[in-house]
């Protein structure tokens, strides 16, 4: 598996987003779907990432800049094929070490508190994101799970 730099606008991609974003309205209401769309995630801010084996996309995930020193998480999505082989994490960690690479000190995300997210908080607290306030310009929702991680 590779996990490299990418772009939001690969067919494929656009594809496994739309999919993204069709759960994220399925499971939350609209005001709690905080997902980003492909021009925004093409945006200079992003840090954008998939993970392929021998070309197929198996998952993307991005890394918004929110200010010099912190960093927010968007994005995160494996392709149902790909579930239960360590994509995601390969893909965090990859992140991770980005917003390092990029002197970011805290990198923090939101997720939805229903079931359908249990995976996403298992993965998130295994590499040890702990519970927080909302940050940046989200409010308290009890649709939203507000996580963080200070980096070393």
């Amino acid at each position: 598996m590779d996990v490299l730099f990418d772009d939001p606008r690969r067919d494929d991609v656009v594809a496994l987003l739309a999919d993204h974003l069709a759960d994220m309205h399925a499971t939350s209401p609209p005001e709690s779907v905080h997902a980003l769309d492909v021009d925004a995630l093409a945006d200079p801010s992003v840090t954008f990432l998939t993970a392929r084996d021998t070309g197929v996309l198996l998952g993307c995930g991005a890394l918004k800049r929110l200010s010099a020193d912190h960093g927010e998480l968007k994005a995160m999505r494996t392709s149902d094929a790909a579930r239960g082989r360590g994509v995601a994490s390969a893909i965090l960690v990859r992140l991770l070490a980005e917003a390092r690479s990029r002197g970011v000190r805290r990198v923090s995300l939101e997720t939805g508190t229903q079931d359908f997210f249990a995976a996403a908080h298992r993965l998130y607290l295994r590499h040890g994101f702990v519970d927080c306030e909302p940050f940046g310009d989200y409010a308290l929702d009890p649709n939203s799970r507000y996580m963080t991680l200070a980096l070393d």
